[in-house]
């Protein structure tokens, strides 16, 4: 029965894949066949339209004046004209090959769901409510959620401890929770922004402690990848009285935490000036032209897993790395348990490179990886740093790195969640999966049992084929992670 079933589901994984591969075929050809010679000149010139697109932005962002209006207006046109040539040319066969690209894109992420290719979510724990806790509370977060959602008042009407930053003075919140650490705190929690969240959370980490997170900041990035409501910040303290622990990762630069990123080059740049919390886009756009063409900064070499990113305008290091194949699921991650940084680098230094960086699959301008560890240098003795969106400046080299597990966070037993991640659209496996027969188009997981027999050669092929599937599909991948086993999750 168990064979059965498992055969059943392996049928429509293979047709999925199937299905997916004639949708993605007929989405490309249906125009073209309508349109007869002049679809295909067409589709060169929507081709050519994206890359003009591209450069225009670049030159954009990297002019000043009368070249830069210039290129805004083609940037805005060029796009414009395109869609509607092609929505005037194609007529119902645009709309129903945009339909065949959606069946596609939701056949192929159904085959490879099924053949395994989805994060496991987060191990909870169950561990006994804390007797003091202690929580950190700035008033100006979120434009004042803390008193919108009246959060000290219930926080204490369930047994915690308060403490209200003053808007007036610069208070050093490591040691206000180092301070209630030793009158005996046994949970630190903080209502704020991530970077608050992270000199609290460093302190939880090397004290041992739980470590309560309240989405009382503006983006609240981190409460968001632990699966908490932004929307309503009260429901996080339910956790004090109804909650499981995650164990999850700290990044580390230069010994500062962060429980999000850390950021190089020109974004680190721009958020130093004083006039960026006032206006952001019209410092950005002053700041850019002299930041993108290197006329402003430190030159920048970013060392990871053996891989080398050389004069890049722009190094991400993340708490684990983000979601890079789903444009829906951008700047998310699944996990913050995996052990591995993030690393995302851009080196653009022309118009051309950056229509290569839109138009190729896998454009040499951006470099996507994870490691253990990342050495930033730079030219000048001294590198500006993003961390968790706040400006500091740290003496170069920047050495980044992860601290597996290290934080327990308390977290609601009952929660909004992560949302599933969809597989990127990996092509080759999609043809593997519709060309196997039988089981062999399921990969064995690690772990389960091979069946006797006539099972043992489909099980070595489909270890093969989840391989493949591990292989990156953009220019610079790596996993230092990819192989360790996802079983870990049930170790203490």
């Amino acid at each position: 029965m168990a064979l059965d079933v498992r055969d059943r589901a392996r049928r429509r994984q293979r047709w999925a894949a199937r299905a997916s591969l004639a949708a993605a075929a007929l989405a490309v050809l249906l125009p073209l066949v309508y349109g007869g010679p002049a679809g295909v000149l067409l589709a060169a010139a929507g081709l050519a339209g994206l890359a003009l697109t591209a450069a225009a932005v670049w030159w954009a962002l990297s002019r000043r004046g009368l070249a830069r209006a210039v290129a805004a207006l083609v940037a805005a046109v060029t796009p414009a004209a395109v869609i509607t040539v092609f929505a005037v040319t194609f007529l119902w066969s645009l709309l129903v090959s945009l339909a065949l690209w959606a069946l596609a894109v939701w056949a192929g992420r159904y085959a490879l769901r099924s053949a395994g290719q989805r994060p496991l979510p987060m191990r909870e724990r169950q561990t006994p409510p804390p007797r003091r806790p202690f929580l950190i509370m700035n008033p100006r977060s979120g434009n004042g959620k803390v008193a919108q959602f009246a959060l000290r008042e219930k926080a204490e009407a369930l047994g915690a401890r308060v403490v209200l930053l003053d808007p007036e003075q610069d208070q050093d919140v490591a040691a206000l929770a180092r301070a209630a650490v030793a009158d005996g705190a046994d949970l630190l929690g903080v209502a704020g922004g991530d970077g608050t969240q992270a000199l609290v959370a460093a302190v939880a980490a090397e004290h041992g402690l739980p470590f309560l997170v309240i989405c009382a900041g503006t983006r609240n990035h981190f409460a968001m990848d632990l699966g908490l409501d932004r929307d309503d910040p009260a429901s996080c303290l339910t956790a004090l009285t109804d909650g499981v622990e995650l164990r999850v990762d700290l990044g580390f630069a230069d010994g500062r935490p962060f429980v999000n990123n850390a950021s190089f080059g020109t974004y680190a740049a721009v958020i130093q000036n004083p006039a960026y919390r006032e206006d952001k886009v019209g410092t950005a756009l002053d700041m850019l032209p002299d930041l993108l063409t290197n006329r402003q900064g430190p030159r920048l070499t970013a060392h990871a897993e053996g891989v080398t990113i050389t004069d890049p305008q722009a190094v991400l290091v993340s708490n684990n790395p983000y979601r890079t194949g789903d444009p829906l699921g951008l700047g998310r991650r699944d996990r913050l348990d995996r052990g591995v940084l993030g690393v995302l680098g851009v080196t653009v230094n022309s118009a051309a490179e950056a229509a290569s960086l839109l138009l190729a699959p896998e454009p040499e301008e951006l470099t996507v990886l994870t490691a253990r560890e990342v050495l930033v240098e730079a030219d000048l003795p001294q590198i500006e740093v993003g961390l968790d969106g706040e400006a500091n400046i740290l003496p170069a080299p920047v050495h980044c790195r992860i601290a597996h597990r290290v934080l327990r966070v308390r977290v609601p037993r009952h929660r909004v969640g992560v949302p599933e991640g969809a597989p990127r659209l990996d092509w080759r496996r999609l043809r593997k999966l519709a060309a196997t027969v039988g089981r062999t188009a399921a990969p064995k997981r690690r772990g389960e049992r091979s069946e006797r027999g006539a099972l043992s050669t489909s099980g070595a092929d489909s270890h093969r084929s989840g391989a493949d599937s591990a292989r990156p599909g953009t220019h610079g991948h790596r996993d230092a992670g990819a192989h360790r086993d996802e079983a870990a999750d049930g170790m203490p």
